[in-house]
């Protein structure tokens, strides 16, 4: 049975998420310490706001070293936004601040080059594995919708599910085990988010 837990570390769109994921099916728990990861089975890290200040708060929150042992395990873990650029080591955004580490790689801001920063809405986003289960139902080029100024460049391209272009190619999702992570908003992005969140939902725990 699916026990889903929602990471609240104090500046995450947890409403939204919350509301699309009840649409997907599962009420969520909200996680706010290690205690509170009992008998979850499937965990999301949303995210609006700054690199820094997600990782100051998981911090001081006692959570960093429960998601590294939990993406470690291969549990169902899915990022949003910020939620997908902790996963990495560092951001240009919060230079003194620490990602969690778990891909190599850093989280680097769009060039102005006459785009208008942040990045904003519904942009196409191309699968790079279609027959990936977490894409069901949600056709190849599909638009979903984007809120950022800042994008992951993983060291291993392996790990890369989708891409967006915005001035050039950035890595939209990347996917690894029961990992899920992605820099468009599925909670934005109507029923196909839905459908998205969905397909994580059904990742056997």
């Amino acid at each position: 049975m699916t026990q889903l837990g929602i990471i609240d570390y104090g500046a995450g769109n947890l409403q939204s998420v919350a509301n699309s994921l009840a649409a997907a099916g599962v009420q969520g728990k909200l996680i706010r310490s290690a205690s509170d990861l009992e008998n979850i089975s499937h965990l999301v890290l949303p995210g609006v706001g700054a690199f820094g200040d997600c990782s100051k708060a998981l911090q001081e929150q006692g959570l960093v070293d429960e998601l590294r042992n939990w993406i470690a395990a291969d549990k169902p873990f899915l990022g949003i936004c910020i939620g997908y650029q902790i996963l990495f080591e560092s951001s240009e955004e919060s230079p003194n601040a620490t990602g969690l580490g778990i891909f190599k790689g850093q989280v680097r801001r769009f060039e102005e080059r006459g785009l208008k920063i942040p990045h904003m809405g519904w942009n196409n986003v191309t699968q790079l594995h279609s027959s990936d289960p977490i894409w069901q139902d949600i056709p190849n080029e599909s638009h979903l919708y984007y809120v950022h100024s800042y994008y992951p460049v993983p060291t291993d391209p392996s790990i890369i599910a989708a891409r967006t272009n915005y001035g050039d190619d950035f890595a939209a999702a990347i996917r690894v085990g029961k990992l899920v992570a992605t820099q468009f908003h599925p909670e934005k992005s109507q029923k196909l988010g839905i459908q998205l969140l969905r397909n994580f939902l059904n990742i056997d725990a």
